[in-house]
């Protein structure tokens, strides 16, 4: 069964390191997820009464942004804007399950799709809450125990807090 192996880390620049190293030691970059919040200068831009489009060129520069050099490597870059949480900037799978089904769910925003990834709703919404404080969620789909271990090291050879496996389901699509 595949296991999703999770951390949180305080700075973008401990992220980038522990996403060189898992790629060094030859996890594909579709198996890596990010999620930051979008702290790019939204405030510093002009704001129209009536359209969010000011916000949505800053969240999307923004992710471009974030994501140089070691975390452009990975797939599925993007920004994404869910109500109550704010602007924030996903990579990975976990972009499919934000940005899918998963938000839609009973609990909803982050937590709904970190539930959708297999993670119990007790460690999702300490996950969310890490996330509100500025901290960055990086985790690693494995497919062996060799994996699982190889990606804890890496979390806590690099000072990452909160590692934790979780069995991953599949998150389910409505038709």
């Amino acid at each position: 069964m595949k296991q999703a192996v999770i951390c949180i880390v305080p700075l973008e620049s401990q992220a980038a390191r522990i996403v060189e190293a898992l790629r060094t030691a030859g996890f594909l970059n579709s198996d890596i997820s990010i999620l930051m919040p979008d702290e790019s200068g939204v405030r510093d831009m002009g704001h129209e009464k009536h359209s969010k489009a000011p916000e949505g060129t800053s969240t999307g520069a923004g992710a471009g942004a974030l994501f140089g050099g070691a975390l452009g490597w990975l797939a599925g870059i993007g920004a994404l804007a869910i109500p109550g949480v704010g602007p924030l900037v996903a990579a990975g799978p976990i972009m499919a399950a934000l940005s899918g089904a998963a938000v839609g769910a009973a609990t909803g925003g982050v937590t709904g799709g970190l539930i959708g990834l297999g993670i119990p709703e007790y460690e999702a919404k300490q996950y969310e809450s890490k996330l509100h404080e500025g901290n960055v969620l990086i985790s690693v789909h494995t497919e062996s125990e060799e994996q699982i271990k190889t990606a804890e090291r890496i979390f806590k050879e690099n000072g990452a807090k909160d590692v934790h496996r979780s069995a991953e389901t599949p998150v389910k699509q409505n038709k």
